[in-house]
C-alpha cells in the first residue's frame, strides 16, 4: 500500500508502494549499516523446489541479497521462478531479532500494495463477465459513496480508479501515520472513506497521474456491491483457490497474526532502534495493502496473471496501457490498471508491482523471459534510515529495486 508522501522526506516513484507507518521522531543518531548487520546474518541457504535433493550449489543472486541484510534490513526472503516453472527460494539475516533464528524460507509476509494487483485482477475478470464496464461512472455501482469537495463520482471511472487518475485524496497517511498507534486498530473501509473525503480532490479526474490508496478502498467496495460477497470471498474463488495458492489470503476482520511460518516484522520510531510489528491488524490495508503471501505464491500469481490463466488477452492488454508514472527512483516507470513497468539494465520491461507495510517491504516483477522474482525485506527503509535525509532514503530504497534488476538481469 502506498501514502502520499511528502516532497522533502519520501520517494514519489510507483516503485516504492508504501502504506504509512513513517516515524514521527527522525532527529535521533543511529548506527550504521555496517554495526546493525553485523547482529543480524544468520544462515541462510537456497532451497530447489522442483528437486528438492538437487545440489544447487551456490547461487550468484546470494551475495545480491546479503547486501540487503548489510545495509541494515533484519531478514530477507527471495524466491525466483524460471521460465519452466521451477523455484529456488532464499532466506538470510535474522528472521526473529531476539532470538537469533533465521527466517523460514518462502515464509508468509504481509505484501502492501501489491493487493492491488488482486483486487485489479478481479475488476477486470467482471468487466469480462459484462458485471461491470471499466469506463462506466464509478457511481452506478456505488451510488452516491464517491463524493466530496471537488470529489464527483459522476465524472470518476472504474478505469481511473484502477490507473490512479481519479484524483482521489489520499486517507493512509492519517490513518496509519502512527504505525504502532495503529497496529491493533480496526477500522471499517466506510470509515477510511470519510477520513479521504474531508480533503478535497487532488485533481480533476484523468488529468494526471497521482497514486492514492483511496481509488482501491472503492474498487474493493464495488466488487462486494457488484457479487454480493465479501472481498476475500472473491480472492479466495476466484485467484488463490484455482492457483492452489495456501499462503494468499486476505486477513478476516481483527485477525492479526500471521497464519503460517514467517518471519518476524519491525519498524522503528527512531532508526535501527526495531521493534516487534508483525502482529498487525492491517484493516487499515484492506483492498489497497492488507494481503499476506509468500514470495514464491506471489510468483506463482503474477505469472498466471500475465500469462492468460487468469484473464483474456484483452484484459491483460488493457491492464498494461500504461501512464507515465514519475521517475525519481526508477526512470521510465508507468503504471497500468493495478500493475506497473519499468525497464531493465539488461533491456526490456519489467512488470509487477511492489508494496510496503510496517514491517515488510517487498518488490517484484517478471522479466522479459518469463522469470518472476520477489524479494521481502523484513521493515521499511525509515525503520533503517532516517526518513528526512532523502538521499538515504532512497538509496535504501534503491538496494532492493536494484536487487530485483540485478536478479531479473541475471548479473
Amino acid at each position: 500500500m502506498e501514502t502520499q508522501r511528502t516532497a522533502d522526506a519520501q520517494p514519489t516513484d510507483p516503485t516504492a508502494p508504501v502504506l504509512s507507518g513513517r516515524p514521527r521522531k527522525l532527529t535521533a543518531v543511529i548506527a550504521t549499516a555496517g554495526v546493525l548487520a553485523a547482529g543480524a546474518i544468520g544462515v541462510g541457504a537456497w532451497s530447489n523446489s522442483a528437486n528438492a535433493n538437487a545440489d544447487v550449489g551456490p547461487d550468484p543472486h546470494e551475495a545480491t541479497m546479503q547486501a540487503l541484510v548489510d545495509a541494515g534490513y533484519p531478514g530477507v526472503l527471495a524466491s525466483v521462478t524460471d521460465p519452466e516453472g521451477r523455484t529456488a527460494n532464499l532466506a538470510l539475516g535474522q528472521g526473529d531479532l531476539a532470538t537469533g533464528e533465521a527466517p523460514p524460507v518462502d515464509g508468509e509476509v504481509r505484501i502492501g500494495s501489491n493487493t492491488k494487483m488482486f483486487v485489479s485482477t478481479i475488476v477486470l475478470q467482471l468487466a469480462e463477465e459484462r458485471q461491470v464496464a471499466l469506463d462506466e461512472p464509478i457511481n452506478t455501482y456505488l451510488p452516491g459513496l464517491v463524493t466530496g469537495d471537488g470529489v464527483d463520482g459522476t465524472k470518476i471511472s472504474v478505469r481511473q480508479l484502477l490507473q490512479h487518475t481519479a484524483g482521489l485524496p489520499e486517507y493512509a497517511d492519517k490513518i496509519a501515520a502512527d504505525a504502532f498507534g495503529a497496529q491493533h486498530t480496526y477500522i471499517s473501509p466506510r470509515d477510511m472513506l470519510d477520513v479521504a473525503f474531508e480533503r478535497p480532490a487532488a485533481f480533476a479526474p484523468g488529468e494526471k497521474w497521482g497514486y492514492s490508496n483511496t481509488n482501491y478502498l472503492v474498487l474493493g467496495l464495488m466488487i462486494e456491491a457488484v457479487t454480493d460477497r465479501a472481498l476475500a470471498t472473491q480472492i479466495e474463488e476466484r485467484i488463490t483457490s484455482p492457483l492452489g495458492l495456501e499462503h494468499t489470503y486476505l486477513p478476516a476482520p481483527g485477525e492479526r497474526q500471521l497464519r503460517g511460518e514467517h518471519p518476524r516484522g519491525y519498524h522503528a520510531e527512531t532508526p535501527g532502534d526495531f521493534r516487534d510489528i508483525t502482529d498487525l491488524d492491517p484493516a487499515f490495508g484492506w483492498a489497497a495493502g492488507a494481503l499476506v503471501s509468500t514470495p514464491s505464491e506471489l510468483n506463482t500469481f503474477t505469472r498466471a496473471l500475465l500469462d492468460g490463466s487468469l484473464l483474456s488477452a484483452e484484459s491483460i492488454a488493457e491492464m498494461q496501457t500504461t501512464v507515465p508514472a514519475g521517475d525519481e527512483l526508477t526512470p521510465g516507470a508507468a503504471y497500468g490498471l493495478g500493475v506497473q513497468s519499468y525497464p531493465l539494465s539488461c533491456g526490456g520491461v519489467a512488470w509487477g508491482h511492489g508494496g510496503d507495510i510496517p514491517g515488510t517491504q517487498t518488490r517484484n516483477a517478471i522479466g522479459p523471459d518469463g522469470t518472476a522474482v520477489t524479494i521481502a525485506v523484513t521493515a521499511l527503509p525509515w525503520a533503517v534510515v532516517p526518513a528526512d535525509d532523502n538521499e538515504r532514503l532512497l538509496a535504501q530504497y534503491r538496494m532492493v529495486i536494484d536487487a530485483l534488476d540485478e536478479t531479473l538481469c541475471g548479473q
